[in-house]
């Protein structure tokens, strides 16, 4: 038990419970919801296996002390107090990130510069010399968060954001966010029970993080680095037992699991995309516009998409969701269709009545996940394109 310390895994307003039953399903102990955050203690190895495998976290955050702050002489004694050799080398480099709920404290710049003075005067002070700044590629990235008068101070064991998978190298003009797409997948009840298809696919995100979590592939697998690599305590040895045990869990994903999109450069970056993480085994990319398809087989297929808002493209947003309505009706028996939007007011137009709508966050823009069960009919569907094509 000595080895192990509190933990915080930062993620999105609505993803706490799913975050929440990540890190019991993956062995952390006195887990404890927060808003945007949840708690938890293990061990380095744990560590290590949270920033690897958590589908819904953003940051794993290290606590290395909190203190009470009401002005800027408070805040640079408690930094001070901080032992900073125990993490960063005079040759070293840091970066502060900040953010700050506070009547004293009113602006997170100011706070970021007021530790990095703290943090550099007490190298100055003990080894005549100071470790630099450095904003891109540090070794160590500090988290200072002040909430009222409590400022704890963390260690980011991340780096860049854990929605950075390391997969997408090929974008669209609205991409979705890979832990937003990850949590809408675990929100709607995905586990690779059946066929899947996003029929708006994009950049092939969804499908992407569908895939892995059908095949139980950790989150993780393809990013390049993360920050706990340049710490002075990393253990390489430790790591890699650590993705040798979560890779021995992968499993096989036994139906057919497709994207569509009407754009041929979406088709191609999708295409790209599944191939950089390496799942071209089991995702399959077709240039098909969805409102000109039909269900290819009467067995279960689970829906998931992201269509356009209207925020970042200009599109006729009644005909566009009448015609998705129109789709699902006629076209999609037995599906179980699910996609997010934040035009609230074109669900009128689907003319369907949603079985779900789950409040969730697309960046700043207040969303709702919504689910359509469409139940089966007597009719067997087909692709209108090609009536030997299915989707298995």
């Amino acid at each position: 038990m000595s080895d192990n310390f509190k933990m915080i895994a930062k993620t999105f307003f609505g993803f706490e419970p799913l975050l929440e039953a990540e890190l019991r399903n993956l062995g952390a102990q006195q887990v404890e919801s927060g808003t945007r955050a949840v708690s938890f203690v293990g061990d380095k190895g744990f560590m290590y296996k949270a920033n690897l495998a958590l589908r819904t976290a953003l940051k794993i955050l290290k606590p290395i002390r909190s203190f009470r702050a009401l002005n800027e002489k408070m805040l640079y004694e408690g930094i001070q107090e901080i032992d900073w050799s125990e993490f960063l080398r005079v040759e070293s480099s840091f970066v502060i990130d900040a953010t700050v709920h506070s009547d004293f404290f009113k602006h997170s710049e100011f706070v970021a510069q007021k530790t990095k003075d703290a943090i550099v005067d007490q190298f100055r002070e003990r080894q005549g010399a100071r470790p630099s700044v450095e904003k891109r590629f540090p070794d160590l990235r500090i988290n200072v968060h002040i909430d009222r008068e409590t400022v704890t101070v963390s260690l980011d064991s991340s780096g860049a954001s854990l929605h950075q998978r390391g997969y997408r190298t090929a974008t669209n003009i609205a991409p979705i966010n890979e832990v937003l797409a990850a949590g809408m997948l675990l929100h709607a009840g995905w586990r690779g029970q059946s066929d899947f298809l996003d029929p708006m696919c994009g950049s092939g995100t969804i499908l992407i993080e569908a895939a892995m979590i059908a095949c139980n592939i950790p989150a993780n697998l393809n990013r390049k680095e993360f920050a706990f690599e340049k710490w002075r305590d990393w253990d390489f040895e430790l790591f890699e037992t650590v993705l040798e045990s979560l890779m021995k869990k992968v499993v096989d994903f036994d139906f057919s699991m497709i994207g569509f999109d009407k754009a041929p450069s979406a088709v191609a970056k999708a295409t790209e995309n599944v191939k950089q993480a390496n799942l071209s085994e089991y995702i399959s990319i077709k240039h098909l516009n969805f409102f000109e398809t039909e269900k290819g087989t009467d067995e279960p297929l689970f829906m998931l998409f992201n269509p356009p808002y209207g925020e970042r493209l200009d599109i006729d947003l009644e005909r566009f969701y009448r015609e998705l309505g129109d789709t699902l009706k006629q076209h999609y028996a037995n599906t179980s269709a699910w996609f997010i939007t934040a035009n609230l007011e074109a669900l009128k137009f689907v003319g369907l009545k949603p079985s779900r709508k789950i409040k969730l966050f697309n960046a700043n823009l207040e969303s709702r996940l919504v689910n359509y069960q469409m139940y089966s009919g007597s009719k067997r569907l087909k692709f209108n394109q090609n009536s030997d094509e299915k989707i298995n």
